[in-house]
């Protein structure tokens, strides 16, 4: 397997294109790692919540960093580490041409609302309404790398280890399937 470091311009393009990572931030010493969905946009990530644990601990701490990866096989991946830190957009006059900024990137994907409405209905029933959080965070640095099957897993890899990405999610969901 060979590894690349990827560059920035790399990185900023795998995050245009993945929308869900894993958001990690601390408070007291003691790390907290959560999924969630973004929109990258001009150097920020764009995403949204409801009031909770995660949301005190970027208030608390606003230092954070997200993971994104794919995984096609054990010698062909692909992951960018962000290093950033957390800024609420608060329903405010001032904050107006963010939040609608942050809303619009978030409109294109289909999913960026479903995590927060799961939380508020399973685990708030009967409560006030929750307060809906929109943040972004700051993209100080990104750090990524490639995985490509080497000459050694070329040669000795089975026909599907050896298959492009495209054919590789293919033969994977016919396996599913069990139509092959």
């Amino acid at each position: 397997m060979l590894i690349h470091e990827l560059t920035d311009k790399e990185c900023f393009d795998a995050l245009a294109r993945f929308g869900f990572g894993r958001l990690g931030c601390a408070r007291d010493n003691q790390p907290y790692v959560v999924p969630i969905y973004f929109t990258y946009h001009e150097g920020h990530l764009y995403t949204f919540s409801t009031a909770g644990q995660k949301i005190e601990w970027m208030r608390t701490n606003p230092r954070v960093c997200v993971e994104v990866d794919e995984n096609t096989s054990p010698v062909q991946w692909l992951s960018v580490v962000v290093f950033g830190h957390y800024e609420e957009l608060p329903d405010t006059p001032e904050y107006k041409s963010e939040r609608n900024l942050a809303y619009e990137m978030l409109q294109q994907r289909v999913t960026w609302w479903e995590p927060a409405t799961y939380v508020a209905f399973h685990h708030h029933r009967g409560a006030d309404p929750l307060t809906s959080v929109f943040y972004r965070i700051h993209i100080d640095r990104v750090s990524g790398h490639h995985a490509v099957p080497g000459p050694v897993e070329s040669a000795t890899l089975p026909a599907p280890e050896r298959a492009t990405k495209s054919e590789g999610r293919l033969l994977s969901l016919l396996r599913r399937a069990r139509i092959i």
